[in-house]
């Protein structure tokens, strides 16, 4: 015969099982099934990412690509993309699977999402460089379309994400591939940094590595089939070909003005002055933040005023205030020797 407390208990327990699991709104079984719609619309907006990208690079899709970019087997992508069809976001042409306007216009929401958001990571924040990829990558799909606009408004509508990518417009526009492989180059050509890859990681790492941003001046010193030569903002770097080709170069035209003077600030000697040029593209997050704060801007004229121990900080005058900045942060700052130019503004 059954212990009627022990009936009793046991009731209670499925009882009390029942309501965890489907507790309306909370229950484990809601939370499962928005887990499980919350991961194959993850699915489906990367794909559409991947697609974009093929068809941005004129390159055609295809099922192997797709299984190797989001890391499934081909068995899952063919239904992945079977599934797009049904949805009308994509469509067979016979050569690959060019996105429908329905498909472009879902893709672009992702990428403009994906890129502004790395663009607060790295003006806003003191994420690594080498981690906003990821940190953008979980971000992009739990952004509203408000959210997005607001964060395009808090950011001052910002044309390029920190790897140079173009952000998508609100309307979907964006502007033609431009520019060409680093490696395209031969000794005495220069150029300007447009895009860096940020993918694969390792790569992207090496490049950030060697100090490498977006609008950053290149001159190619020489080339072989182990390794390109160049200087970047004044600095002398060695890149296998296999990195630098995620690098893309605005070629300059033969007989183009002199680049940007290459001076910076941390040459500036006591008693001198200059103007300040520019901010290193390098320079990124809290360290831009602090020196814009300080008005080191484009005009200011800043003058080195005394040296710290071992010449390292050096204190320099700056809109009438004496800051004390590090080496590394002085090298970021490029200057112009102007002559009659004394005191500071």
């Amino acid at each position: 015969m059954v212990d009627p407390i022990v009936a009793l208990a046991v009731f209670a327990g499925i009882t009390a099982v029942l309501a965890v699991m489907l507790w309306p709104r909370r229950g484990l079984f809601v939370r499962l099934t928005q887990l499980i719609r919350m991961t194959e619309r993850v699915r489906i907006e990367d794909a559409l990412k991947h697609l974009h990208s093929q068809e941005y690079l004129g390159k055609p899709s295809s099922i192997a690509g797709l299984a190797g970019t989001l890391e499934m087997s081909r068995g899952r992508a063919v239904k992945l993309m079977a599934h797009l069809e049904e949805l009308g976001l994509i469509h067979s042409d016979g050569i690959g699977f060019p996105l429908t306007e329905v498909g472009r216009s879902y893709a672009l929401r992702i990428i403009r999402s994906h890129r502004l958001w790395e663009r607060y990571l790295a003006d806003r924040t003191s994420v690594k460089a080498a981690d906003w990829h990821d940190v953008a990558e979980k971000r992009e799909h739990t952004l509203t379309p408000d959210a997005v606009a607001s964060l395009d408004a808090q950011m001052g509508h910002p044309r390029y994400d920190p790897h140079g990518d173009p952000i998508p417009t609100v309307g979907g526009e964006l502007p033609p591939r431009a520019g060409v492989a680093l490696t395209a180059l031969e000794a005495g050509q220069r150029g300007t940094v447009l895009h860096l890859e940020d993918e694969p990681r390792e790569v992207y790492d090496r490049l950030i590595a060697a100090g490498l941003a977006p609008l950053m001046d290149i001159e190619v010193i020489d080339t072989s089939p182990s390794h390109i030569r160049f200087t970047a903002d004044g600095n002398q770097l060695t890149l296998e070909p296999v990195v630098a080709t995620n690098i893309t170069v605005k070629l300059r035209a033969e007989g183009a003005a002199d680049m940007d003077p290459s001076e910076t600030l941390v040459q500036l000697r006591p008693g001198e002055s200059a103007e300040v040029v520019r901010i290193s593209p390098a320079c990124q997050g809290a360290q831009r933040r602090r020196l814009l704060d300080l008005g080191v801007v484009p005009g200011t004229v800043v003058s080195a005023e005394f040296e710290g121990a071992l010449s390292d900080p050096m204190a320099y005058r700056i809109r009438g205030a004496l800051i004390a900045l590090r080496k590394k942060q002085a090298e970021w700052i490029y200057i112009t020797r102007r002559a009659g130019v004394e005191g500071a503004k």
